[in-house]
């Protein structure tokens, strides 16, 4: 098939399809629920994690103002009009000091995944240590090579496209690896790069135990789990899914005296977790669990696979085509 027949076929069905998910909508109304990960202005941003402070401002009052925003930990049975539900993920401090004081502003509930192995520390996510070591080094060696298993890849390292190419794929790498293999990369990127893998200030870190229990206390936030060491549940055994879940839930409530009953997929594509990982949310006690991958959600749906459309730093104009795209779907 050529690019062009492809095209076409794509927008065919795509016109057959808009119109009987309108039909399935007037039916049994929708909720879509939104993704963030942070809000703030970042220097530098190759994961698009971050909107910032005045697009979120401007999204969240396009969202007051033109749909009902349901709270993810609601029954969704019987909304009578399709609606919206904002989330957060991993657990940035920004989350409380930026977020937090925009919702309450504007009035929007949101439910907020903490990972927490982080949480307290000076701890960053791997992904910004690897930003660090490899976009920010200007002395990294002209080719790096990573070994795991059976596995042995070069790459070369001397340009700025190359460790543009190399950053994008060792993520890759990375994600997809157990926490141990995850660990041993890092430490051989560490090891060639010859930087002080230290954090870079406060930039990336995330909430301390102050700030996620300021959070919690706030009327418009919700907090769910996210796991300890958001590793990709479908690299782990069943057992090792268990302690991820339940520990993060465990320690959650320990923490805020609370009741912990929602929970989303560290990554959350379907490939990034199991049917063993969604049987474990019901065992645990999750009433909902969050995944990544965009789709409505309906009555039919798995309450422990809610689709969710990820957000980035779009101003209003862009993020309200984007909406009217997410309800076509």
């Amino acid at each position: 098939m050529t690019e062009l027949a492809g095209k076409i076929l794509g927008s065919a069905r795509k016109l057959v399809r808009t119109p009987i998910n309108r039909l399935i909508n007037r039916i049994d109304p929708p909720v879509i629920v939104l993704l963030y990960h942070r809000v703030t202005t970042l220097r530098s941003d190759p994961e698009i994690l971050a909107v910032s402070p005045d697009n979120f401002r401007a999204q969240m009052r396009y969202l007051k103002d033109t749909f009902p925003i349901v709270r993810f930990e609601e029954d969704w049975a019987k909304i009578p009009k399709p609606s919206v539900c904002v989330t957060f993920d991993d657990g940035y401090a920004d989350n409380v000091r930026e977020a937090s004081p925009i919702l309450e502003e504007v009035g929007v509930p949101a439910t907020f995944f903490v990972s927490t192995g982080t949480i307290g520390t000076a701890e960053e996510f791997w992904w910004h240590e690897l930003e660090r070591l490899v976009l920010d080094n200007k002395n990294l060696p002209p080719s790096i090579t990573l070994k795991v298993g059976s596995f042995r890849r070069t790459w070369a390292t001397g340009s700025v496209s190359q460790r543009q190419e190399f950053y994008r794929e060792a993520v890759q790498l990375m994600t997809n690896a157990d926490t141990l293999n995850r660990n041993d990369l890092l430490n051989q990127i560490r090891a060639t790069a010859g930087i002080n893998a230290e954090p870079a200030g406060n930039t990336h870190r995330s909430m301390s135990m102050g700030e996620l229990r300021l959070l919690a206390s706030s009327r418009w936030a919700t907090i769910g789990a996210h796991t300890v060491t958001h590793t990709r549940l479908s690299s782990l055994t069943t057992d090792a899914q268990r302690t991820e879940m339940e520990t993060s839930k465990q320690e959650l409530e320990t923490w805020l005296g609370m009741e912990i009953n929602v929970f989303s997929y560290p990554y959350g594509r379907h490939c990034h977790y199991t049917k063993e990982s969604v049987a474990l949310c019901k065992e645990l006690g999750f009433t909902k669990a969050a995944a990544n991958f965009p789709g409505q959600a309906h009555r039919w749906t798995d309450p422990c696979q809610i689709p969710r459309h990820l957000v980035r730093n779009w101003p209003t104009e862009e993020f309200a085509k984007k909406l009217r795209g997410f309800w076509a779907r």
